[in-house]
Protein backbone atom coordinates (compact mmCIF):
# COMPACT_ATOMS: atom_id res chain seq x y z
CA UNK A 1 0.00 0.00 0.00
CA UNK A 2 1.24 3.22 -0.99
CA UNK A 3 2.06 5.65 2.04
CA UNK A 4 1.09 8.76 2.26
CA UNK A 5 2.57 11.70 0.91
CA UNK A 6 3.10 14.48 3.53
CA UNK A 7 2.90 17.85 2.53
CA UNK A 8 3.71 19.72 5.36
CA UNK A 9 6.80 19.17 6.40
CA UNK A 10 8.13 18.38 9.86
CA UNK A 11 11.44 20.00 9.66
CA UNK A 12 11.73 23.58 11.66
CA UNK A 13 13.70 24.89 8.44
CA UNK A 14 11.17 23.35 6.28
CA UNK A 15 8.01 25.09 8.34
CA UNK A 16 9.92 28.21 8.30
CA UNK A 17 10.67 28.05 4.88
CA UNK A 18 7.51 26.93 3.76
CA UNK A 19 5.89 29.85 6.10
CA UNK A 20 7.74 32.49 4.59
CA UNK A 21 6.52 30.69 0.86
CA UNK A 22 3.41 31.08 1.80
CA UNK A 23 3.52 34.66 2.82
CA UNK A 24 5.43 35.66 0.16
CA UNK A 25 2.77 34.05 -2.20
CA UNK A 26 -0.30 35.77 -0.57
CA UNK A 27 1.36 39.15 -0.85
CA UNK A 28 2.57 39.06 -4.34
CA UNK A 29 -1.04 37.62 -5.15
CA UNK A 30 -2.70 41.05 -3.22
CA UNK A 31 0.23 42.93 -5.43
CA UNK A 32 -0.92 41.04 -8.03
CA UNK A 33 -4.93 42.55 -7.77
CA UNK A 34 -3.49 46.18 -6.95
CA UNK A 35 -1.29 46.09 -10.23
CA UNK A 36 -4.15 44.80 -12.36
CA UNK A 37 -6.42 46.55 -10.94
CA UNK A 38 -3.79 50.00 -11.86
CA UNK A 39 -3.31 48.89 -14.82
CA UNK A 40 -7.29 48.76 -15.53
CA UNK A 41 -7.65 52.17 -14.42
CA UNK A 42 -4.56 53.27 -16.72
CA UNK A 43 -6.12 51.32 -20.36
CA UNK A 44 -9.17 53.41 -19.63
CA UNK A 45 -7.49 56.59 -19.33
CA UNK A 46 -5.20 55.84 -21.93
CA UNK A 47 -7.92 53.97 -24.57
CA UNK A 48 -11.55 54.05 -23.34
CA UNK A 49 -11.47 58.05 -22.41
CA UNK A 50 -10.39 58.73 -25.92
CA UNK A 51 -12.02 56.46 -27.74
CA UNK A 52 -14.97 57.55 -25.76
CA UNK A 53 -14.45 60.89 -27.20
CA UNK A 54 -14.83 60.46 -30.47
CA UNK A 55 -17.40 58.19 -30.21
CA UNK A 56 -19.54 60.89 -28.90
CA UNK A 57 -18.29 63.46 -31.07
CA UNK A 58 -19.55 61.43 -33.65
CA UNK A 59 -22.77 61.30 -32.26
CA UNK A 60 -23.25 64.95 -31.83
CA UNK A 61 -21.42 65.91 -35.15
CA UNK A 62 -24.66 63.25 -36.72
CA UNK A 63 -27.40 65.13 -34.84
CA UNK A 64 -29.82 64.01 -37.18
CA UNK A 65 -30.69 60.68 -39.05
CA UNK A 66 -28.01 59.93 -41.76
CA UNK A 67 -28.54 58.49 -44.74
CA UNK A 68 -25.58 56.71 -45.79
CA UNK A 69 -24.49 56.59 -49.31
CA UNK A 70 -24.60 52.82 -50.44
CA UNK A 71 -21.36 53.10 -52.22
CA UNK A 72 -19.48 53.94 -49.12
CA UNK A 73 -16.59 51.28 -48.01
CA UNK A 74 -17.98 49.95 -44.99
CA UNK A 75 -15.45 48.98 -41.94
CA UNK A 76 -16.10 45.29 -42.41
CA UNK A 77 -15.25 45.99 -46.51
CA UNK A 78 -11.86 47.50 -44.72
CA UNK A 79 -11.40 44.27 -42.19
CA UNK A 80 -11.66 42.07 -45.01
CA UNK A 81 -15.38 41.79 -45.74
CA UNK A 82 -18.56 41.04 -43.73
CA UNK A 83 -21.89 40.41 -45.57
CA UNK A 84 -24.83 42.28 -44.87
CA UNK A 85 -22.63 45.21 -43.58
CA UNK A 86 -23.08 47.62 -46.30
CA UNK A 87 -23.64 51.12 -46.95
CA UNK A 88 -21.09 52.17 -44.13
CA UNK A 89 -19.13 55.04 -43.98
CA UNK A 90 -16.17 56.92 -42.33
CA UNK A 91 -16.73 59.88 -40.22
CA UNK A 92 -14.21 62.52 -39.05
CA UNK A 93 -11.74 60.63 -36.08
CA UNK A 94 -11.80 56.83 -37.78
CA UNK A 95 -15.44 56.47 -36.42
CA UNK A 96 -17.43 54.27 -39.08
CA UNK A 97 -21.39 55.45 -39.50
CA UNK A 98 -23.91 52.44 -40.55
CA UNK A 99 -27.48 50.68 -40.29
CA UNK A 100 -25.95 47.13 -38.77
CA UNK A 101 -23.56 46.30 -36.00
CA UNK A 102 -20.45 45.72 -37.93
CA UNK A 103 -18.68 43.26 -35.23
CA UNK A 104 -19.13 39.47 -36.27
CA UNK A 105 -21.41 37.67 -33.90
CA UNK A 106 -18.86 34.59 -32.85
CA UNK A 107 -16.54 37.02 -31.48
CA UNK A 108 -16.66 36.93 -27.68
CA UNK A 109 -17.79 40.26 -26.09
CA UNK A 110 -16.25 42.08 -22.88
CA UNK A 111 -19.21 42.63 -20.70
CA UNK A 112 -16.52 45.06 -18.25
CA UNK A 113 -15.77 46.70 -21.73
CA UNK A 114 -18.88 47.54 -22.67
CA UNK A 115 -20.12 48.76 -19.21
CA UNK A 116 -17.17 51.19 -19.26
CA UNK A 117 -18.04 52.54 -22.55
CA UNK A 118 -22.15 52.19 -21.67
CA UNK A 119 -21.26 54.68 -18.60
CA UNK A 120 -18.51 57.08 -20.30
CA UNK A 121 -21.37 57.58 -23.25
CA UNK A 122 -24.07 58.04 -20.72
CA UNK A 123 -22.09 60.68 -18.96
CA UNK A 124 -21.22 62.33 -22.18
CA UNK A 125 -25.17 62.71 -22.66
CA UNK A 126 -25.62 59.91 -25.67
CA UNK A 127 -28.62 58.16 -25.35
CA UNK A 128 -27.16 54.47 -26.47
CA UNK A 129 -29.37 51.26 -27.25
CA UNK A 130 -26.87 48.31 -27.17
CA UNK A 131 -22.96 49.02 -26.86
CA UNK A 132 -20.88 45.87 -28.05
CA UNK A 133 -16.86 45.47 -27.24
CA UNK A 134 -14.52 42.62 -28.37
CA UNK A 135 -10.92 42.25 -27.76
CA UNK A 136 -9.12 39.98 -31.04
CA UNK A 137 -5.21 39.05 -31.55
CA UNK A 138 -3.85 41.39 -34.29
CA UNK A 139 -3.37 39.33 -37.41
CA UNK A 140 -0.09 40.94 -39.19
CA UNK A 141 -1.18 39.65 -42.19
CA UNK A 142 -4.58 41.38 -42.59
CA UNK A 143 -4.52 43.86 -45.38
CA UNK A 144 -6.19 46.14 -43.47
CA UNK A 145 -2.43 46.93 -42.02
CA UNK A 146 -1.29 47.60 -45.29
CA UNK A 147 -3.16 49.89 -46.05
CA UNK A 148 -3.58 51.70 -42.55
CA UNK A 149 -0.62 54.38 -41.56
CA UNK A 150 2.40 52.60 -40.69
CA UNK A 151 2.77 54.58 -37.51
CA UNK A 152 -0.48 53.09 -36.46
CA UNK A 153 0.31 49.86 -37.31
CA UNK A 154 3.28 49.46 -35.67
CA UNK A 155 1.52 50.41 -32.63
CA UNK A 156 -1.29 47.63 -33.34
CA UNK A 157 1.31 45.36 -33.93
CA UNK A 158 2.97 45.97 -30.97
CA UNK A 159 0.11 46.79 -28.92
CA UNK A 160 -0.65 42.74 -29.65
CA UNK A 161 -4.91 43.04 -29.62
CA UNK A 162 -7.19 45.42 -31.48
CA UNK A 163 -10.48 46.90 -29.11
CA UNK A 164 -13.78 47.03 -31.81
CA UNK A 165 -16.04 48.54 -30.13
CA UNK A 166 -20.37 48.85 -31.92
CA UNK A 167 -22.41 51.62 -30.06
CA UNK A 168 -26.00 51.59 -31.54
CA UNK A 169 -27.47 55.01 -31.69
CA UNK A 170 -31.27 53.99 -31.63
CA UNK A 171 -33.33 54.90 -34.64
CA UNK A 172 -30.38 55.93 -36.47
CA UNK A 173 -27.64 53.40 -36.93
CA UNK A 174 -24.68 52.14 -35.23
CA UNK A 175 -21.37 53.72 -34.95
CA UNK A 176 -17.95 51.70 -34.89
CA UNK A 177 -14.29 52.63 -33.76
CA UNK A 178 -10.87 49.69 -34.15
CA UNK A 179 -8.70 51.28 -31.41
CA UNK A 180 -5.49 49.18 -30.49
CA UNK A 181 -5.51 47.38 -27.28
CA UNK A 182 -2.26 46.54 -24.58
CA UNK A 183 -2.69 42.97 -23.90
CA UNK A 184 -0.78 43.87 -20.40
CA UNK A 185 -1.68 41.54 -18.32
CA UNK A 186 -0.35 38.26 -19.73
CA UNK A 187 3.12 40.54 -19.54
CA UNK A 188 2.28 41.50 -15.89
CA UNK A 189 1.85 37.90 -15.23
CA UNK A 190 5.37 36.95 -16.17
CA UNK A 191 7.08 40.17 -14.43
CA UNK A 192 5.08 39.35 -11.60
CA UNK A 193 6.45 35.48 -11.74
CA UNK A 194 9.81 36.75 -12.15
CA UNK A 195 9.44 39.10 -9.34
CA UNK A 196 8.10 36.11 -7.16
CA UNK A 197 11.32 34.19 -8.27
CA UNK A 198 13.66 36.27 -7.42
CA UNK A 199 12.31 37.15 -4.42
CA UNK A 200 12.14 33.67 -3.45
CA UNK A 201 15.92 33.07 -3.75
CA UNK A 202 16.55 36.23 -2.22
CA UNK A 203 14.60 35.89 1.19
CA UNK A 204 14.56 31.62 1.18
CA UNK A 205 17.68 30.89 1.08
CA UNK A 206 18.25 33.31 3.36
CA UNK A 207 15.72 31.57 6.01
CA UNK A 208 16.73 28.31 5.22
CA UNK A 209 20.26 29.22 6.17
CA UNK A 210 18.70 30.67 9.53
CA UNK A 211 16.56 27.48 9.72
CA UNK A 212 19.13 25.10 9.50
CA UNK A 213 21.31 27.10 12.02
CA UNK A 214 18.74 26.64 14.95
CA UNK A 215 17.87 23.46 13.75
CA UNK A 216 21.57 22.31 14.10
CA UNK A 217 21.84 22.22 17.62
CA UNK A 218 18.66 21.36 18.63
CA UNK A 219 18.97 18.08 16.63
CA UNK A 220 22.31 17.56 18.84
CA UNK A 221 20.23 18.41 21.65
CA UNK A 222 17.56 15.92 21.05
CA UNK A 223 20.23 13.12 19.96
CA UNK A 224 21.74 14.03 23.52
CA UNK A 225 18.40 13.39 24.98
CA UNK A 226 17.54 10.73 23.76
CA UNK A 227 21.00 8.47 24.23
CA UNK A 228 21.35 9.80 27.81
CA UNK A 229 22.39 7.47 29.99
CA UNK A 230 23.41 8.71 33.69
CA UNK A 231 27.22 7.93 34.54
CA UNK A 232 28.17 6.59 30.95
CA UNK A 233 30.59 10.04 31.01
CA UNK A 234 29.09 11.46 27.98
CA UNK A 235 30.34 15.23 27.50
CA UNK A 236 27.88 18.14 27.56
CA UNK A 237 25.97 19.54 24.43
CA UNK A 238 27.81 22.10 22.80
CA UNK A 239 25.96 25.52 23.61
CA UNK A 240 25.80 26.80 20.20
CA UNK A 241 23.04 28.64 17.94
CA UNK A 242 20.71 31.96 19.27
CA UNK A 243 20.82 32.66 22.69
CA UNK A 244 17.33 30.92 23.30
CA UNK A 245 18.59 27.80 21.79
CA UNK A 246 21.89 28.07 23.70
CA UNK A 247 20.32 28.93 26.85
CA UNK A 248 17.85 25.65 26.31
CA UNK A 249 21.02 23.49 25.95
CA UNK A 250 22.76 24.95 29.42
CA UNK A 251 19.36 23.83 31.22
CA UNK A 252 19.52 20.95 29.51
CA UNK A 253 23.33 20.24 30.45
CA UNK A 254 22.67 21.57 34.04
CA UNK A 255 19.53 18.69 34.20
CA UNK A 256 22.03 15.52 33.35
CA UNK A 257 24.40 16.49 35.73
CA UNK A 258 22.01 16.92 38.51
CA UNK A 259 19.89 13.65 37.24
CA UNK A 260 23.27 11.98 37.17
CA UNK A 261 24.23 13.41 41.11
CA UNK A 262 21.00 12.30 42.23
CA UNK A 263 21.52 8.86 40.89
CA UNK A 264 24.56 8.70 42.27
CA UNK A 265 23.26 9.43 45.33
CA UNK A 266 21.23 6.60 44.98
CA UNK A 267 23.46 4.27 44.18
CA UNK A 268 25.29 5.21 47.32
CA UNK A 269 22.52 5.01 49.49
CA UNK A 270 21.78 1.68 48.66
CA UNK A 271 25.03 0.34 48.83
CA UNK A 272 24.54 1.44 52.25
CA UNK A 273 20.77 -0.32 52.95
CA UNK A 274 22.10 -3.54 51.34
CA UNK A 275 24.96 -3.52 53.45
CA UNK A 276 22.93 -2.78 56.66
CA UNK A 277 20.36 -5.15 55.93
CA UNK A 278 22.43 -7.79 55.05
CA UNK A 279 24.83 -7.83 58.51
CA UNK A 280 21.79 -8.19 60.26
CA UNK A 281 20.54 -11.22 58.12
CA UNK A 282 24.20 -13.32 58.40
CA UNK A 283 23.92 -12.41 61.90
CA UNK A 284 20.62 -13.99 62.05
CA UNK A 285 21.54 -16.47 60.25
CA UNK A 286 24.02 -17.61 62.23
CA UNK A 287 21.73 -17.33 65.48
CA UNK A 288 19.39 -19.52 64.56
CA UNK A 289 21.81 -22.56 64.47
CA UNK A 290 21.57 -22.29 67.83
CA UNK A 291 17.69 -23.42 67.82
CA UNK A 292 17.16 -26.74 68.70
CA UNK A 293 13.91 -27.67 66.93
CA UNK A 294 14.60 -28.55 63.17
CA UNK A 295 11.75 -27.86 61.72
CA UNK A 296 11.70 -24.10 63.18
CA UNK A 297 15.26 -23.61 62.70
CA UNK A 298 14.56 -24.80 58.78
CA UNK A 299 11.49 -22.09 58.40
CA UNK A 300 13.78 -19.70 59.99
CA UNK A 301 16.41 -20.29 57.32
CA UNK A 302 14.00 -20.32 54.83
CA UNK A 303 12.94 -16.65 56.10
CA UNK A 304 16.12 -15.64 55.65
CA UNK A 305 17.28 -16.87 52.60
CA UNK A 306 13.46 -15.20 50.93
CA UNK A 307 14.43 -11.72 52.97
CA UNK A 308 18.04 -12.17 51.27
CA UNK A 309 16.16 -12.63 47.32
CA UNK A 310 13.88 -9.95 47.91
CA UNK A 311 16.59 -7.50 48.99
CA UNK A 312 18.45 -8.94 45.74
CA UNK A 313 15.64 -8.16 43.61
CA UNK A 314 14.87 -4.42 45.31
CA UNK A 315 19.00 -3.73 45.08
CA UNK A 316 18.53 -5.18 41.43
CA UNK A 317 15.63 -3.29 40.13
CA UNK A 318 16.75 0.14 41.85
CA UNK A 319 20.50 -0.29 39.95
CA UNK A 320 18.73 -1.10 36.68
CA UNK A 321 19.03 2.05 35.14
CA UNK A 322 22.50 2.28 35.65
CA UNK A 323 23.92 -1.22 35.50
CA UNK A 324 27.71 -1.90 35.89
CA UNK A 325 27.92 -4.38 33.59
CA UNK A 326 28.61 -3.52 30.05
CA UNK A 327 27.34 -4.83 27.05
CA UNK A 328 28.87 -8.02 25.48
CA UNK A 329 29.14 -10.04 22.38
CA UNK A 330 26.93 -13.22 23.85
CA UNK A 331 25.58 -16.54 22.42
CA UNK A 332 22.01 -16.06 23.19
CA UNK A 333 21.65 -20.10 22.86
CA UNK A 334 24.19 -20.76 24.70
CA UNK A 335 23.19 -18.50 27.21
CA UNK A 336 19.54 -20.13 27.58
CA UNK A 337 21.20 -23.35 27.40
CA UNK A 338 23.17 -22.62 30.81
CA UNK A 339 20.61 -21.62 32.61
CA UNK A 340 17.72 -24.35 31.88
CA UNK A 341 20.67 -26.61 33.16
CA UNK A 342 21.25 -24.64 36.13
CA UNK A 343 17.54 -25.92 36.74
CA UNK A 344 17.85 -29.50 35.67
CA UNK A 345 20.82 -29.89 38.25
CA UNK A 346 18.11 -28.89 40.60
CA UNK A 347 15.80 -31.71 39.48
CA UNK A 348 13.22 -29.61 37.25
CA UNK A 349 11.74 -30.03 34.13
CA UNK A 350 12.74 -27.59 31.88
CA UNK A 351 13.17 -28.41 28.68
CA UNK A 352 15.17 -26.53 25.46
CA UNK A 353 14.69 -27.03 21.75
CA UNK A 354 18.18 -27.05 20.57
CA UNK A 355 19.09 -23.50 18.31
CA UNK A 356 21.91 -22.52 16.11
CA UNK A 357 24.36 -20.61 17.73
CA UNK A 358 23.14 -16.53 17.38
CA UNK A 359 25.92 -13.72 18.39
CA UNK A 360 24.04 -10.74 20.03
CA UNK A 361 24.86 -7.68 21.79
CA UNK A 362 23.64 -7.47 25.24
CA UNK A 363 24.29 -7.95 29.27
CA UNK A 364 24.94 -11.50 29.35
CA UNK A 365 24.17 -11.29 33.79
CA UNK A 366 21.13 -9.45 33.49
CA UNK A 367 19.33 -11.30 30.31
CA UNK A 368 20.54 -14.64 32.54
CA UNK A 369 18.65 -13.10 35.83
CA UNK A 370 15.42 -12.11 33.36
CA UNK A 371 15.27 -15.59 31.29
CA UNK A 372 15.55 -17.17 35.10
CA UNK A 373 13.06 -15.12 36.35
CA UNK A 374 10.65 -16.49 33.49
CA UNK A 375 11.49 -20.05 34.14
CA UNK A 376 10.96 -19.75 37.58
CA UNK A 377 7.58 -18.80 37.47
CA UNK A 378 6.84 -21.30 35.37
CA UNK A 379 8.28 -24.29 36.91
CA UNK A 380 6.53 -22.54 40.29
CA UNK A 381 2.93 -22.53 39.02
CA UNK A 382 3.03 -25.08 36.15
CA UNK A 383 5.55 -27.80 37.35
CA UNK A 384 7.99 -27.30 34.53
CA UNK A 385 8.81 -24.89 31.41
CA UNK A 386 9.78 -25.60 27.90
CA UNK A 387 12.15 -22.98 26.36
CA UNK A 388 12.31 -21.63 22.90
CA UNK A 389 14.80 -19.96 20.75
CA UNK A 390 13.09 -18.56 17.35
CA UNK A 391 15.70 -16.19 15.86
CA UNK A 392 14.31 -14.00 12.89
CA UNK A 393 15.30 -11.63 10.68
CA UNK A 394 14.64 -8.39 12.53
CA UNK A 395 14.40 -9.79 15.92
CA UNK A 396 15.02 -12.62 18.49
CA UNK A 397 12.55 -14.69 20.43
CA UNK A 398 13.00 -16.17 23.61
CA UNK A 399 9.63 -18.45 24.61
CA UNK A 400 9.14 -19.50 28.10
CA UNK A 401 5.86 -22.05 27.99
CA UNK A 402 4.39 -23.98 30.89
CA UNK A 403 1.26 -25.61 31.55
CA UNK A 404 0.09 -23.86 34.63
CA UNK A 405 -3.22 -22.46 35.44
CA UNK A 406 -2.54 -19.14 33.39
CA UNK A 407 -3.31 -15.77 34.18
CA UNK A 408 -6.66 -13.74 33.51
CA UNK A 409 -6.61 -11.50 30.56
CA UNK A 410 -7.60 -8.10 32.25
CA UNK A 411 -4.17 -8.97 34.64
CA UNK A 412 -1.70 -10.02 32.08
CA UNK A 413 -0.65 -6.30 31.94
CA UNK A 414 -0.55 -5.85 35.80
CA UNK A 415 1.18 -8.54 36.76
CA UNK A 416 4.31 -6.63 35.61
CA UNK A 417 3.83 -4.10 38.52
CA UNK A 418 6.52 -4.35 41.17
CA UNK A 419 4.82 -6.42 44.31
CA UNK A 420 2.35 -7.33 42.53
CA UNK A 421 0.88 -11.26 43.03
CA UNK A 422 -1.90 -12.99 41.52
CA UNK A 423 -2.10 -14.68 44.70
CA UNK A 424 -2.58 -12.58 47.20
CA UNK A 425 -2.20 -14.92 50.77
CA UNK A 426 1.61 -13.75 50.76
CA UNK A 427 2.33 -17.66 51.09
CA UNK A 428 6.49 -17.85 50.47
CA UNK A 429 5.74 -21.73 48.99
CA UNK A 430 2.92 -19.92 46.51
CA UNK A 431 5.40 -16.87 45.29
CA UNK A 432 7.79 -14.35 46.41
CA UNK A 433 7.33 -10.63 46.31
CA UNK A 434 6.31 -9.62 43.11
CA UNK A 435 9.28 -8.36 41.72
CA UNK A 436 10.77 -11.00 38.97
CA UNK A 437 8.31 -10.26 36.36
CA UNK A 438 8.63 -6.51 36.93
CA UNK A 439 12.80 -6.94 37.19
CA UNK A 440 12.93 -8.52 33.83
CA UNK A 441 11.04 -6.75 31.87
CA UNK A 442 13.19 -3.48 33.04
CA UNK A 443 16.16 -5.76 31.97
CA UNK A 444 14.59 -6.53 28.97
CA UNK A 445 13.92 -2.62 28.13
CA UNK A 446 17.07 -2.02 28.95
CA UNK A 447 18.06 -4.13 26.12
CA UNK A 448 15.88 -2.15 23.56
CA UNK A 449 13.31 -5.51 23.96
CA UNK A 450 9.89 -6.08 25.11
CA UNK A 451 8.13 -8.61 27.05
CA UNK A 452 4.64 -9.55 26.67
CA UNK A 453 2.31 -12.53 28.60
CA UNK A 454 -0.07 -14.89 26.54
CA UNK A 455 -2.30 -17.28 27.88
CA UNK A 456 -1.67 -20.73 26.07
CA UNK A 457 -3.79 -23.02 23.93
CA UNK A 458 -5.02 -26.11 25.83
CA UNK A 459 -3.76 -24.12 29.52
CA UNK A 460 -0.72 -22.50 30.62
CA UNK A 461 1.32 -19.52 29.73
CA UNK A 462 3.38 -17.92 27.14
CA UNK A 463 6.12 -15.73 28.64
CA UNK A 464 8.06 -14.19 25.30
CA UNK A 465 11.30 -12.00 24.80
CA UNK A 466 11.42 -10.36 22.23
CA UNK A 467 15.06 -8.40 21.21
CA UNK A 468 16.19 -6.96 18.25
CA UNK A 469 18.72 -8.00 15.86
CA UNK A 470 22.10 -6.50 16.66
Amino acid sequence: MIGRIRLFPRSLPGQIALLVAVALFVAQAINFGFLVRERQNARFAQVIVPTVTRLIDAAERLGAPVNPRPDAPGMADRRGGHDGHEGRRQLRGRVDFGPANPIPAELTRRSDIERDFRRGLTDGGVAVGQVIAVVRPIDGSRPLLKRMDPARAERLRRMGAELMVAVELPGRGWLSLSSAWPRSERALIWQLLAQTLILYIVVLLPVLWAGHRIARPLRKLATAARDFHPGDGARPVEESGPSDVRAVIAAYNALSTRVTGMLDEKDRMLGAIGHDLRTPLAALRVRIESVEDEDDRARMADTIDEMNRTLDDILSLARLGRPSEPPTDVDLSALIDAVVEDFRDLGRDVTFEEAPRLRMHLRPALMRRAVRNLIENAVKYGGGAEVHLRPGDQRVAIEVCDRGPGIPPEKLEKVFDPFTRLEESRNRETGGAGLGLALARAIVRDASGEISLANREGGGLVATITLPRS
